[in-house]
């Protein structure tokens, strides 16, 4: 996530802190390789037949962003961990709209590994990850954040820990255990839905 025109970025994000007007659209042409790559890998993990299309959950994504009122931002990481909050809430309203034409679906099941992966019923299982990270959120707001940020947002471990002001080595420790929180609240939750 360096590409050779951070700085420039980070100059434009610091005036659009400082309500330059113009700062949103001179920023676009900075950030949308990166934006659009996130939107892949978000996609990637999506059921084949989704009909969101990286280009629109970026521009989706971007038309939020922009509405952001009273944000100080504070560097790129910021407005990576921002943007894969809206890409987040954009993925969840799609599967929730996508979960209420298919009412009484199949049963769900979650695996982890290095990231999350969706076996068959994506949208409703992107809709109780969405409730798991809440609930993580609920008793430890780092932990979900994190989990956001690397999976939603994409972001390094050492990006995360810049980002949220702690050790790559707490990062490294909280990803895991929220992780392992995950796998067992998405778990319980499958058995209770069967």
């Amino acid at each position: 996530m360096n590409p050779p025109n951070a700085s420039d970025a980070s100059r434009i994000l610091r005036e659009w802190s400082d309500g330059d007007e113009s700062a949103p659209e001179r920023l676009m042409p900075l950030v949308y390789d990166e934006l659009h790559r996130l939107a892949q890998d978000y996609l990637r993990r999506e059921r084949p037949d989704h009909t969101l299309q990286p280009t629109a959950l970026v521009h989706e994504a971007y038309l939020r962003l922009v509405d952001q009122s009273g944000v100080s931002w504070q560097n790129r990481a910021h407005f990576y961990g921002v943007a894969a909050q809206l890409m987040r809430r954009i993925l969840i309203d799609h599967a929730r709209a996508h979960a209420a034409d298919k009412r009484g679906g199949a049963q769900l099941k979650l695996q982890l590994d290095e990231a999350i992966l969706y076996p068959t019923e994506r949208a409703a299982e992107l809709i109780m990850l969405d409730e798991a990270l809440n609930k993580l959120a609920a008793f430890d707001e780092r932990k979900s954040r994190i989990v956001e940020l690397r999976f939603f947002g994409g972001l390094s471990e050492e990006e995360v820990a810049h980002f949220l002001n702690v050790s790559v080595r707490t990062v490294k420790r909280d990803w895991q255990i929220a992780k392992l929180w995950l796998h067992r609240e998405l778990t319980m939750e499958a058995q209770d839905g069967s």
